[in-house]
């Protein structure tokens, strides 16, 4: 059943007045049968603590098929190379301006495994969990960073394949009702259409967990729910969010402002985005951060005040500072040297002047990677 914006009357703030999120997944459950979101459930006590957590980065923006392996510190930096077999090669790993990362984690002989992000295409995600062996009958949980394209595109065509092979119910966290809103890129170098993520499509394959506060993830992992404009950093805004549903495609306007709501059409914000972590025992915490958008900084800011760990042994993923100009990176750089991480590792939308930055600064903490690579991090 199509629901447009007219379906839909309450304003947000009767849905608080009316029990919230209680209220507002009742209303949805009407309209959308087994589609509507579930709220997940806030963190209690303290954040799991892990053995191992091994990422892998699935889809980002190179590869470099010749770059050997190596161990720093408790570090594997495993390499793909050249995905090889006894017959002629006839596939590659695709490399695409977006980002999907794989998470295994172990707690004694308990295994959790999680995929962060879908990349941009869903042939190149597809293409790159074959060639990965990234088994998806194992996924314990989905997490969407936020509602870019270069973030979910690959998502609902990997669903679609892979829909008789996945766990039942199997949980899919976003940061709430944002993430359905469909963009216009108005950034440089290209403006237009930015995509909009379907959630007919997600209907009887995936439960969607909206994750506005931060909440467990398969048992080992965690997210830091929205994250909040702590520092320095500020929001860059390459997208605009339109509001409402149209052939049940959209965002539900409730959700927004009175204000948000007449303007129809709004800069994005970022206040749905999601950073995960994980807690490795005796090391500190594994930050993912996805995009960074709200910032590197807040986020594993944001990580550390939920955990009530200071310590950070990694943090990985998009700072998105390639946007930015040289000042504000080495702010960003001088941000990172204060909290000392043991591992920095940059991907998708952070920048060569980071990565030049970073290494000139702390050459002993930068590790790189490409498509493909997969980092072991040990207790």
């Amino acid at each position: 059943m199509a629901i447009d914006q007219e379906t839909i009357s309450l304003h947000r703030r009767d849905v608080v007045c009316g029990g919230g999120a209680v209220m507002f997944s009742a209303l949805l459950a009407s309209l959308l049968g087994d589609a509507r979101p579930s709220w997940a459930q806030g963190l209690s006590g303290p954040v799991p603590e892990v053995d191992r957590v091994a990422v892998r980065v699935v889809v980002d923006s190179y590869q470099i098929a010749v770059a050997p392996s190596l161990k720093v510190g408790n570090v594997e930096v495993q390499r793909l190379g050249w995905p090889l077999s006894d017959q002629p090669p006839h596939r590659a790993i695709i490399s695409e301006f977006g980002l999907s990362m794989h998470a295994e984690s172990q707690r004694g002989d308990e295994v959790r495994n999680v995929l962060v992000d879908f990349g941009f295409t869903s042939e190149a995600l597809i293409n790159n969990s074959e060639l990965l062996g990234l088994d998806p009958s194992t996924l314990d949980a989905l997490v969407l960073s936020h509602g870019h394209y270069d973030h979910f595109g690959g998502l609902v065509g990997f669903l679609q394949l892979n829909k008789g092979k996945l766990k039942p119910k199997l949980p899919l966290y976003l940061g709430g009702e944002e993430c359905f809103c469909a963009r216009e890129w108005t950034a440089p170098p290209v403006k237009g259409n930015f995509g909009v993520l379907d959630r007919k499509a997600l209907k009887g394959v995936v439960t969607v967990m909206f994750a506005e506060v931060p909440a467990l993830v398969a048992d080992h992992a965690f997210t830091t729910g929205q994250i909040n404009l702590a520092s320095f950093e500020r929001v860059l805004s390459p997208s605009a969010m339109k509001i409402g549903v149209q052939t049940g495609i959209g965002c539900y306007p409730e959700q927004f402002s009175e204000a948000e709501r007449q303007q129809g059409v709004i800069p994005d914000q970022f206040r749905h985005e999601l950073a995960t972590s994980f807690n490795l025992r005796g090391r500190g915490l594994v930050v993912l951060t996805s995009c960074s958008h709200r910032g590197v900084v807040n986020a594993i800011k944001r990580a550390q005040a939920i955990s009530g760990i200071g310590k950070v042994h990694a943090v990985i993923g998009g700072f998105h500072l390639a946007p930015y100009p040289p000042e504000y990176v080495r702010q960003s750089v001088a941000a990172l040297k204060e909290i000392d991480p043991d591992y920095v590792i940059p991907l998708h939308c952070t920048g060569e002047p980071f990565y030049e930055v970073f290494k000139a600064e702390m050459p002993n903490k930068l590790l790189r990677s490409f498509t493909g690579t997969r980092f072991v991090f040990d207790a």
